[in-house]
């Protein structure tokens, strides 16, 4: 991630929690008082937001020592210290929240993301995300899937073309969405992928003659349907599974030699992982 956009998010989101002053803190604690403190994870999981958190301690405090232990996208169990920080006692309390919430949140994301590269172990499939994100949080999501073993497919809807099935109805049908996007790339001067969502296999021939996309989105397909599309395709255009897969099922999905399987579920139905900021001194 760009660190301005960190940097603007941590401005942000401390805004938004802190408003005009931790008043508690700001009530208990003596100005100059310093304190450690251990991050602790409280279940097994895959680690995130270690380098965030440290951006957090020292955007407070600039004086902060962060002793880092643990990296992210390493796996980690109950009891676990991630790291050690040291700094302005107000000003880590001020962070504390911030800090737990971003961790946990994308350490359940990466959780979840490399439960779905250990089922896919030993085939060739390329694990994505989607747009299914938490406004405003995007950057953060997207960063955790990558930590977790993922792929992020697009950033937003500025940097992919992708044709769905309402884009294909509202313009008239797959052949014209397709001539009209190329037509547009054209006019703009713009270089972006295409993605084409097809519903079955009439809908793939029909891609298949116009041609002109970079990879064929089968949605919902059934398994072995999903085979036979990607026969059919072979190696003209990539392919791409999508639609209610999960853990139980994405293997049995890579095994048909999809190029891709994306998964909205990373994102948002991910948990969060327990743990837990504590003052030692």
């Amino acid at each position: 991630m760009e660190q301005k956009d960190l940097e603007a998010f941590v401005i942000a989101a401390l805004a938004e929690d802190v408003g005009p002053g931790d008043h508690t803190s700001n009530a208990c604690i003596p100005a100059e008082k310093t304190s450690k403190a251990k991050l602790l994870v409280k279940e097994h999981g895959v680690l995130a937001g270690v380098q965030l958190a440290e951006l957090c301690f020292r955007h407070v405090d600039p004086d902060v020592v962060f002793e880092k232990h643990i990296d992210d996208g390493a796996d980690v169990f109950k009891e676990d210290v991630a790291f050690h920080v040291t700094c302005n006692a107000r000003k880590l309390l001020m962070a504390e929240r911030l800090v737990l919430n971003s961790m946990q949140r994308m350490s359940g994301i990466a959780t979840l993301t490399s439960r779905f590269k250990v089922e896919t172990e030993g085939t060739n499939v390329r694990l994505l995300d989607t747009r299914k994100t938490t406004p405003l949080i995007r950057h953060l999501e997207k960063w955790a899937v990558r930590i977790g073993g993922g792929t992020n497919y697009r950033d937003g809807l500025y940097d992919w073309i992708m044709i769905k099935d309402n884009h294909v109805d509202a313009c008239g049908g797959i052949t014209a969405a397709i001539k009209r996007v190329n037509e547009y790339l054209n006019e703009e001067k713009l270089s972006l992928g295409i993605t084409i969502e097809v519903r079955n296999l009439v809908e793939l021939y029909e891609v298949l003659e116009v041609g002109q996309v970079t990879r064929i989105m089968l949605d919902n397909f059934e398994i072995p349907i999903l085979a036979e599309a990607v026969k059919i395709v072979g190696d003209k255009f990539e392919t791409e599974a999508s639609g209610g897969i999960n853990l139980q099922t994405v293997r049995n999905y890579a095994e048909t030699d999809v190029d891709f399987i994306s998964v909205g579920a990373l994102t948002h139905s991910a948990g969060s992982l327990d743990m837990s900021l504590k003052i030692i001194k």
